[in-house]
């Protein structure tokens, strides 16, 4: 999150919405089927009803960023919410994925948490990787990545828009060892994936189209 599109259309949050259930998991309350929004806990049961099984993690900690708190601007709230912070929260998560006898680990990220998902591609954290979306990464963040990656870009995004992760694409096409996938969708702003209104058959329908290239993308990757 580093702008006005990372706020826009907030979710209702709601502590009953999935199928899944809330558990504690290396510190970290996670849902397993922003953390309570009910698009984020359809797209996770989505996934999991693929036959994965998905980890949601509370990375801020019941402290959503609110932009109605005129006290507490964006600036302010990532310092104690940055994604360097999410990254070191995802390690112990991992080990307990792999504890669980959990072999082929993937990471799928959103706006912020696209940010953790090419610091874990990075290493040996993760078998594949994919964001959509994201905020934060850089080019130099892609050339270094180890592991396959998708990247999900919208037309309408102030924070990558379709000439970075056309730079993006570019990173990726270098290194002929890591698969890599970029797609950018028309007509879409930032955060449509997550925050588009169930209500708005075109916004329904992009958001599912993105759900199913990321499965695909697990599917092939780790499945």
């Amino acid at each position: 999150m580093s702008g006005p599109q990372c706020c826009a259309d907030p979710p209702t949050l709601n502590p009953n919405s999935g199928i899944g259930h809330v558990q504690l998991i290396a510190g970290l309350n996670s849902y397993v089927s922003g953390y309570e929004a009910p698009n984020l806990r359809k797209l996770a049961d989505k996934v999991a009803n693929a036959g994965y099984y998905v980890v949601v993690p509370d990375y801020f900690h019941g402290d959503p960023y609110n932009p109605e708190n005129t006290e507490r601007p964006i600036s302010v709230w990532i310092k104690d919410h940055g994604p360097e912070k999410g990254f070191e929260e995802t390690k112990p998560v991992i080990e307990y994925l792999k504890q669980k006898g959990i072999s082929k680990i993937g990471a799928a990220g959103f706006c912020w948490g696209a940010k953790v998902v090419v610091q874990l591609a990075q290493g040996d954290y993760i078998h594949a990787g994919v964001f959509l979306h994201p905020s934060f990464v850089t080019v130099d963040d892609v050339k270094e990545v180890k592991v396959p990656l998708a990247v999900l870009g919208a037309e309408i995004d102030q924070l990558s828009p379709p000439a970075l992760v056309k730079q993006f694409e570019e990173a990726l096409n270098a290194k002929p060892e890591v698969d890599g996938f970029v797609k950018i969708f028309p007509g879409v702003a930032h955060g449509w994936s997550v925050r588009y209104n169930p209500e708005d058959p075109s916004t329904l329908k992009s958001a599912e189209e993105a759900h199913q290239d990321m499965l695909a993308w697990f599917h092939k990757h780790i499945k």
